[in-house]
């Protein structure tokens, strides 16, 4: 800072009138004292504190959710790293690790922030960029800013009770993000949609396969856009059943019921017959009592119906908050396949239309979990049989590797439980799977080969059933 003293004057009043001497003064010293005005000016702009108060803290009193929500469902929003003050906030940030002193521009917080540069839904990449741009310019500056004051960086650690931080567990915070729903509808929706081929699956029709296109055209020009139901990929599918859920439905069913997913249409759609014919016609409903024009594609109570329902409660458990603690998060480890299994020689007190639960196990299984399961109800035939959905590790490394393997069933010697639903206990719990109370028996599979479709489905016999440490069964 330029400094005028009384001394400086002395020199100009020997070579200069005394008048203009004195005005001289005055003008040299208005100008020194502008320049250091402008200098503390410029210096508390720049301050860690000024930029805070400038740029952060609006962030903090926004009423609208952050650029978070981009990437998460629930759980997380920026605001929850931030506290009124810009020092407790930097140093809550420090302490946690989401600062680098020595790289300020490789701080954690500041990754986090651009997770939404990655994210593979473009659409959603577009409506938050603004928003993601500002607050990773904010952020950016004041945690320079910060990093380059000594006696910011020298600050106190403060009581983890007074650290800015989310209210929940960074495991909840993963999990309530969109790419988990996202593969998660993937595996448990996608992957049946070749169930509602060719009506609702435009995408799927081939160039050669002009009969599925005639019949696809044919609902589309009668009821619109609602025929096509799955897009191109799984991203723009769940975005389009969430949106149209979303508007107002005139009494009708929404595509996805998130108060009760069992009265989604998603669900009653696909379990619904033909409707009555009225006056040679024959007209869909959106309300109950549903009817649809492709009749019946799943069936109550079946792997596809149990995957759907698992799915729309998931979402709609994310999305409203019902996670809060590691706890009560659902393992999400289903990935459906084509593998049939099958049982008959049903004894005849199991009545027609209960549902059966089977559950595979490994010989060499030493922690006694399941590596697969399946559901159906009881035929006339005294039947029951299902397609095989495996139960991929829990644990994130396990899993990750288990994903990665070329064969996760492989042929071999293999153990099925059985569990008969007599109380009707999953009307109530669609998703549950039955305990010891419903155990009904076990028995060895020598050799499955666990092939491809129903008329290599594996075959096991009610006959075969013995008992099993009943102990056991409560590891599932």
């Amino acid at each position: 800072m330029l400094y005028i003293g009384w001394q400086d004057f002395i020199p100009m009043m020997v070579t200069v009138p005394m008048k203009k001497n004195f005005l001289f003064a005055i003008v040299i010293s208005g100008i020194a004292l502008s320049s250091s005005f402008a200098q503390e000016a410029q210096e508390k702009k720049n301050s860690p504190e000024q930029i805070f108060n400038d740029r952060i803290m609006p962030i903090f009193r926004s009423e609208k959710p952050s650029s978070c929500i981009q990437c998460h469902l629930a759980s997380v929003d920026l605001k929850n790293y931030i506290l009124p003050s810009h020092e407790k906030t930097f140093v809550s940030l420090r302490d946690q690790g989401l600062i680098d002193l020595k790289n300020p521009e490789k701080s954690k917080i500041l990754h986090l922030i651009a997770m939404g540069y990655k994210d593979a839904d473009l659409d959603a990449k577009r409506i938050h960029e603004k928003m993601r741009a500002a607050e990773l310019a904010a952020f950016t500056n004041w945690i320079k800013a910060s990093c380059a004051d000594e006696k910011m960086r020298k600050l106190p650690a403060l009581e983890k009770s007074q650290q800015a931080k989310p209210a929940y567990a960074d495991e909840v915070i993963r999990f309530t993000r969109k790419s988990r729903i996202v593969d998660s509808f993937t595996r448990k929706i996608w992957s049946q949609r070749m169930r509602c081929f060719p009506c609702h699956t435009p995408h799927q029709i081939g160039p050669r396969q002009k009969n599925a296109r005639k019949a696809f055209e044919k609902w589309q020009s009668q009821f619109g856009e609602q025929m096509e139901i799955f897009k191109k990929t799984p991203e723009e599918t769940m975005q389009y059943l969430i949106e149209e859920s979303r508007k107002d439905q005139k009494g009708n069913l929404p595509l996805l019921n998130l108060e009760d997913p069992t009265k989604s249409l998603l669900v009653l759609k696909p379990m619904s017959k033909v409707p009555p014919k009225i006056d040679e016609k024959r007209t869909p409903t959106y309300k109950v009592p549903v009817y649809h024009l492709g009749g019946l594609k799943i069936h109550k109570d079946d792997h596809s119906y149990k995957s759907f329902v698992s799915w729309i409660e998931d979402y709609a458990k994310t999305t409203t908050g019902k996670y809060t603690s590691v706890k009560n998060l659902p393992a999400d480890n289903w990935f459906p396949t084509q593998r049939i299994l099958r049982i008959k020689d049903l004894p005849d007190e199991w009545a027609v239309g209960t549902t059966v639960q089977m559950f595979v196990y490994a010989k060499n299984n030493q922690d006694n979990l399941p590596v697969a399961f399946t559901q159906g109800t009881i035929t006339r035939r005294k039947i029951a049989n299902g397609a095989l959905i495996l139960l991929a590790p829990t644990d994130p490394a396990a899993r990750q590797k288990w994903r990665k393997s070329r064969n996760r069933l492989p042929a071999g010697e293999y153990q099925v439980k059985v569990f008969v639903d007599r109380k009707k206990k999953l009307e109530k719990t669609p998703t549950a799977f039955l305990g010891p109370k419903e155990f009904a028996g076990q028995l060895s599979i020598k050799q499955a080969k666990w092939r491809v479709g129903f008329p290599k489905a594996e075959w096991i016999s009610a006959k075969m059933l013995q008992p099993d440490n009943k102990k056991q069964l409560e590891n599932r």
